[in-house]
């Protein structure tokens, strides 16, 4: 947050709970059950604060069940917390839903907000009378992300003969049409091929750039994350482990790099001082090493000792790995 700007969205100790019933074994357990039904409490989302400022592209990441998906509907005023605050742009999401879904676009990925049976304009032309989006902004609208999102091939199409990466790109544009100020993606390009999701990545950037759209992506693709997100925020269990940049995660998470060496020939595998044999395909091999114990030069002088060398780089110990020893509970040993 910069000055005395308020932050655009505010999350305070927030807390969300859910009652389930608990299961009984067997024919008389059934029958009690339904007699004397008894609850269980499961704790989502475990006192989160967070905030975001205007034009921020920020990843949300962790684990199935982590809590993600509960704290955009949290966000988006889908449910109601059982503590704590949310406030975004102003407004409290779950007290004043209507003016709350004019200011955000919401895309979840597993589901759609188009109409299933109908062409995709179709549904686009109403969602426009539904937000009262001016004819000038709708055509505009309509005609950048036809052309950005490649929406022209199957404008016509009714929903459910689309492809899952033709109907993700048709729903956030329809999330977008009536210019909201944040955008919640919730696992958009699940499933989606690769194509669809670098043109999904560059959309993205674009609307963030051009029109400085505030943006929330949850997301399993780690590659996702470091094309998009120069924040991230991990959740793991309802708790936020971690607030901060990519870059600060290597730093303070991971002491590893990996050395990939091509050889001029193929040699047997070894295992140099102060590194270990990642893998090992023809005349290339990887090594990891810890760069505050082994100097990358004298690992490179250790490994051009056995033979030449055709090609090496030296490389950080991809983030995806290193996020999963913050799950595991294993900062700074990470194990490929």
């Amino acid at each position: 947050m910069s000055g005395l700007l308020m932050p655009l969205i505010q999350v305070t100790s927030v807390t969300k709970q859910f009652q389930r019933r608990k299961k009984r074994e067997g024919f008389w357990g059934t029958v009690a059950s339904l007699i004397h039904p008894a609850y269980e409490t499961k704790t989502a989302v475990d006192a989160v604060s967070f905030q975001i400022d205007q034009g921020e592209i920020i990843g949300y990441i962790g684990p199935n069940g982590a809590g993600k998906s509960t704290t955009i509907k949290m966000l988006s005023g889908i449910l109601v917390p059982t503590s704590g605050s949310i406030v975004v742009n102003g407004l409290v999401p779950d007290r004043q839903r209507k003016e709350h879904a004019r200011q955000i676009g919401v895309v979840f990925g597993q589901r759609t907000s188009l109409w299933w049976d109908v062409p995709v304009i179709d549904s686009i032309r109403l969602l426009r009378d539904i937000y009262q989006v001016p004819q000038a902004q709708y055509q505009r609208n309509l005609d950048c992300y036809t052309e950005l999102l490649g929406l022209a091939e199957f404008l016509s199409v009714p929903v459910r003969q689309l492809s899952l990466g033709q109907r993700v790109r048709a729903d956030i544009a329809a999330a977008l049409m009536h210019d909201p100020a944040i955008l919640f993606l919730d696992e958009p390009t699940i499933g989606v091929d690769v194509i669809s999701k670098e043109r999904l990545r560059v959309f993205i950037r674009e609307i963030n750039a051009d029109r400085k759209v505030t943006i929330l992506l949850t997301t399993h693709d780690m590659h996702e994350i470091e094309k998009l997100c120069p924040r991230v925020l991990i959740i793991d269990q309802g708790h936020i482990l971690y607030d901060g940049s990519l870059e600060t995660i290597r730093a303070r998470y991971s002491a590893g790099r990996v050395l990939a060496v091509e050889f001029e020939d193929e040699i047997p595998d070894f295992t140099p001082t102060g590194a270990v044999l990642q893998r090992s395909e023809g005349r290339k091999k990887w090594f990891e090493f810890n760069r505050y114990e082994t100097p990358a030069s004298a690992l490179i002088a250790q490994v051009s000792a056995r033979c030449a060398i055709a090609d090496l780089t030296v490389a950080d110990v991809e983030i995806e790995a290193v996020i999963r020893a913050m799950y595991a509970g294993q900062a700074g040993r990470i194990n490929s």
